[in-house]
Parts: structure tokens; sequence; C-alpha cells
């Protein structure tokens, strides 16, 4: 029997979708229905996750980096076709152009491998090495047209051992990333 007080949601993906699982394996507890999973990358694994869960899936790559705004409009067609309360950015990497950002205001959420403010882009791991931390984390936040720069809405810190390498320090904030998403979502959805 369907359950009618589930979210619409659509995720972006551009990689292996460690994080779509997580959010696929609790989207019950979430209280979400994953309407699509979108991805800019043919060749992402995420999609495997998505046709094995029999979530409907679509492929939308940039014919070529000069043409954003054609790649960005039919993405955001795509999107609306699914009337999402949320869109969930899982591993997209695309930095978002700030007027689709406007267009989806409030609805965008993402995950990063850091303890926002700090370290926000890419190489966060190691630059947390480097800079001598002893806690590192993820942080959920909703997308704003500064990239890593919008309101934080949950956090999960993990501590950096002396022995870590950019790499195990990776792996030890992926595993509370799938914690983390899951809990973040089901909290923005309680405060719509």
């Amino acid at each position: 029997m369907a359950n009618k007080s589930l979210s619409n949601i659509v995720v972006l993906i551009s990689g292996s979708g460690s994080n779509l699982q997580s959010i696929i394996n609790n989207a019950d507890n979430i209280g979400v229905k994953i309407k699509c999973v979108i991805s800019n990358k043919a060749d992402a694994l995420g999609l495997q996750r998505a046709k094995n869960a029999g979530i409907q899936t679509r492929i939308i790559t940039p014919k070529n980096p000069t043409k954003r705004k054609e790649f960005e409009k039919e993405l955001a067609e795509n999107i609306n076709k699914f009337h999402p309360k949320l869109i969930i950015l899982a591993g997209f990497m695309w930095i978002l152009s700030s007027e689709f950002v406007e267009k989806f205001e409030g609805k965008i959420l993402n995950i990063h491998p850091a303890l926002l403010p700090k370290f926000k882009g890419l190489n966060t791991h190691q630059r947390a090495i480097d800079a001598g931390e002893r806690v590192a984390g993820a942080s959920v936040h909703f997308v704003s047209s500064e990239v890593d720069s919008g309101a934080i809405i949950m956090q999960k810190k993990v501590l950096i051992a002396t022995d870590d390498t950019a790499q195990t320090l990776a792996k030890k904030i992926l595993a509370q990333e799938h914690i983390l998403y899951p809990l973040a979502i089901k909290k923005v959805l309680q405060n719509l």
C-alpha cells in the first residue's frame, strides 16, 4: 500500500552514489520517495544503484562546457517534471549557477566532506590534515549561489588520527556521511 505522506525528492549524482544508496536504504524512515536520479555522467555507478532499486534515471550531460545555460535549463525542466519537495546533491560534481539555485531556493541540499565553513571546495581531507586539524567531518547544507556557503543543516565530526592519510580520513568521513545525510533530509522535511 502506498504511503501518501511520502515527500518526492530528486537526487543528482556524478559518481558511485554511495550517499544515494544510503538514502535509498533509509527512504521509508526519512519519509521520501526518490522520483528520479539524474546524472551528468553516463558512466556513473549510482545510476545502476538507482535502477537496482527500481528508481527512474536520467542522464543529462553538458554538450559543451560553454553551454552551461542549456544544460541547466534541461536539468531544471527534468527536475520540474517530478515536483520534488527537495533536490538532493549526492556527489554531483557540477557547480550550479546562481540563476539555477534561485529557481529552487531553499530546496537544494548538498553534503560536503568537511566541517563548514572550513575547507570549502575540493581536497578537503588533505587540507584538514595539512592544517593540523584534530577533528574533521561532514556538513549538510542548503545550496546557495556561493560554493559550500549555504546555511548548515547538520554536521557530524570525526577525529583525525595521527596516522590518518587523506584516503583513510575520507573513508571514515564517508561512513559518517551515510548516517548524516538521511537524518538531515528528514530534519529539513519536518520543518517544511
